[in-house]
Order: C-alpha cells, then structure tokens, then sequence
C-alpha cells in the first residue's frame, strides 16, 4: 500500500472512499469492502482519501469528538482491506476554504477518480456546501452507502465513542467487529509500577482525548493484563494521561516495541487514593478482578 501526504496527478483510475474512518466500524467496513470488489471488478486502483487532523478537532480543539483511532491504527486496517493508494489529506484553513469546484477538479483531473464511495451525509468544500447530489450533478459515478444499522441504531463513530465512554464494551465490540484497542510504542516512565510490585508498560498515546478511561481487564499483543487509562489522581505533580498495563507473569522487556492494548471488560473507573499503600492494595484487587475474568472467560 502507498501512502501519499500530497496529491500527486495520477493516470491510473482509481476507486476513492472518502472519509475519517475514526474506529473502523461496520459502516466503514462496509464502505471498503465495497471499495475494493468494485475496483476488482473494474480493474482499477481501491484508494481511499482521508484527513489528519479530524476536521472538527481542527475548527474546535476544546470540543471536538474523542479521537477512536490513529492515523497509524487507520493506516493499518486500511492496508489489512486491501486499499493500495492512501491519500492523508491534511486539514488546514487552506484546505477548509476550498471551494466545492476545487474539491471536484482534484478528484477528476489529479486523482482520476473512476468513482467516489461516500456515505449518504458527506459534505465538502468551504461552509459544506457540496453534497453527494452536487457530485451526481456534475457528472461524476458515486455509489453512496446506505446507513448500517444494528439493533435499530445507525452504526456510527459516535456510537461507538458512547459505548465506550459508558463502560459498554461488548457493545462497542459488536460495533467495530473486533475489541477495542489502542496501540503505541511502549515507553520509560518513573517505574512507580515497578516499585508497588506491579511493572507496567507505558504505552505513549498520541492523543489527550481518549474515548474511555478508567481500569479495565485488556490483553497486550494478545497476552492477558490489567490496565490504567487516565491521569493517575493519586499521585502528585501535573496531570498528564497514561495508558500503563502489567500484563501478567511476564518479565521481559517491551521498551520501544510498538504494541496493541485490546480493551475487554471496565473494572472500574480512575479514583484517588489516600496514598500508595491504599493504590498499591486496589491495584492487587484490580489485578485479581482481571485474571478471573479471563479465567471466565476461557471457560466459557
């Protein structure tokens, strides 16, 4: 798969999803799967266009949606779809105030767009002002997609950040067809975990607006764990938010490795502590909580 941060002129026609993709979803799903039989069908190249930052964490940082994935985790299930051109468009005031007629000369004389895959509610160009009708109308081939729905809801990145956010983590995974994961490269911090008897890896998040926090029951490259997602309220100095998980009976070393963190089951959510030997005991119950789950869950 290639990966392209410009947009480079092409004269190979291409098959081009457009959209955030944040969490991979059953809609999104949908969309690339649809994406790429088309483009097999047609003998053409599946792409996708996609835009870093989010468009609303761009216009309103403060407000904007937990981020579900990041571009590396995006990346990655693109590639695992069988996408072969990415385009990662960046968002800024110049990209934001492109006119609709813009956005479609790119589409047609640089990308060679064969067809445009959007969901029904795309919009684009300055004030949204250009709509899928606004493609149709201007000659180009669009397959819109339907919405997806489960259990009377439409399947949505909103959806998804809800369930997470409630501790609904079955839900969640129904939604995205897979758990919830976060991965990052694991990182040095102060060792605290090391010195309470319970080692972790920090894991580095790119960004400081999760989806969920709190203590859950995950599985680290597949390995069975207990992890920590917050800003650590016991301790003293700066908040600051950690991913940090002690995946058990395991001793070897993690540093710099690139790691996936699989979240199952919400223990409970962050609280403070009267001090470490308070944490250092909730983090053994904790731990304990976590192996049983597993421990049910293998047998049944």
């Amino acid at each position: 798969m290639q990966i392209f941060r410009h947009i480079p002129a092409t004269s190979s026609p291409q098959a081009i999803a457009i959209g955030n993709f944040d969490g991979m979803h059953l809609g999104h799903q949908a969309l690339l799967r649809q994406l790429v039989a088309y483009a097999q069908t047609y003998k053409i190249t599946p792409a996708v266009m996609t835009f870093e930052p989010h468009p609303r964490e761009f216009f309103m940082p403060q407000n904007a949606p937990a981020r579900l994935a990041s571009m590396r985790e995006k990346l990655e299930y693109f590639a695992e779809c069988g996408v072969q051109h990415v385009y990662v468009q960046r968002f800024n005031l110049a990209f934001a105030a492109q006119s609709p007629a813009t956005f479609m000369q790119v589409l047609r004389q640089q990308l060679n767009a064969n067809v445009v895959m959007v969901g029904e509610d795309f919009c684009f160009g300055a004030k949204r002002a250009g709509t899928v009708q606004t493609l149709i109308e201007h000659g180009f081939n669009v397959i819109p997609l339907p919405e997806v729905q489960l259990h009377g809801e439409r399947v949505s990145s909103t959806l998804v950040r809800n369930a997470l956010a409630a501790g609904e983590l079955v839900k969640a995974h129904t939604l995205l067809d897979r758990p919830y994961s976060i991965s990052g490269k694991v990182v040095h911090g102060a060792k605290l975990g090391r010195q309470l008897g319970y080692p972790t890896a920090n894991v580095h998040m790119r960004h400081e607006r999760p989806a969920l926090t709190g203590v859950y029951a995950v599985k680290l490259n597949n390995l069975p764990a207990v992890a920590n997602l917050g800003n650590r309220p016991t301790l003293e100095g700066i908040p600051k938010l950690k991913l940090e998980v002690h995946v058990f009976d395991f001793n070897d070393d993690l540093y710099d490795q690139h790691v996936h963190v699989q979240f199952f089951h919400k223990l409970r959510d962050e609280q403070k502590f009267a001090g470490l030997d308070a944490l250092k005991a909730q983090i053994a119950l904790d731990a304990l909580q976590a192996k049983n789950y597993f421990t049910a869950d293998q047998r049944g």
